[in-house]
């Protein structure tokens, strides 16, 4: 193993300015997967779950699923919500019991609304209750973008070591073409937040500026 004394975010942006492996770049057919912007893990100061990394987060997503909209191409919002008694979080749950712990994250609570300020359609939006930690884990998704003719994911939301990685790795390991807008993910500690996006970065995605994302959707075009 070899030993460094530089933090995960210095690592990161050695890495981002000085990249070793091409890019995956876009295909002919993204879609959008924002993880878990709900109210739980989006409002800080009145959940203790809750973190903000880019404060302009939530409108750079609003930004790219408006884009998505336009140009025809999935949308996707997902949110974790368990029933009263906890038992489909399974043993991801068992780990605490406190009205924190995700298992006590229940359908129709506050902590499961999706945020305020986030710009979803419900009539065209695809929104996905999920239960474990990937986006893909026993939902939907597949076969949605299956039928869209998907090949390339661009994931935000929360958390980047979390729930972000796990759909990440999920769907490169589907052979969808990954990308991570790097202002639109978010963790509750720097660590383990400039860790993962390393990490993502060097293996299994391109973490790009959201700039990137959005000019590429503004002059995107179905084939």
């Amino acid at each position: 193993m070899e030993l460094s004394d530089k933090s995960a975010r210095q690592l990161f942006q050695e890495a981002k300015a000085n990249p070793t492996r091409k890019r995956f770049g876009f295909g002919a057919r993204p879609a959008l997967i924002n993880i878990d912007l709900q109210k739980a893990y989006t409002c800080v100061g009145e959940f203790v779950t809750a973190y903000a990394t880019d404060p302009k987060q939530l409108d750079y997503v609003n930004q790219l699923a408006r884009l998505f909209r336009e140009k025809h191409c999935p949308v996707v919002w997902t949110h974790v919500a368990y029933m009263e008694s906890g038992e489909d979080c399974g043993v991801w749950g068992t780990r605490s019991d406190t009205p924190d712990s995700l298992q006590n994250v229940k359908a129709g609570s506050r902590r499961s609304e999706f945020d305020d300020r986030l710009d979803i359609d419900r009539k065209r939006d695809i929104i996905v209750n999920k239960r474990m930690a990937s986006a893909f884990h026993e939902t939907n998704l597949g076969s949605l973008f299956n039928f869209h003719k998907v090949d390339t994911v661009v994931v935000t939301g929360g958390s980047t070591s979390g729930c972000v990685r796990a759909t990440v790795v999920d769907s490169l390991s589907r052979s969808y073409r990954s990308i991570v807008p790097e202002e639109c993910v978010a963790d509750k500690h720097e660590s383990p937040h400039f860790a993962n996006l390393y990490d993502m970065a060097l293996k299994y995605a391109d973490v790009v500026p959201v700039a990137e994302v959005l000019a590429f959707m503004k002059t995107y075009k179905a084939p």
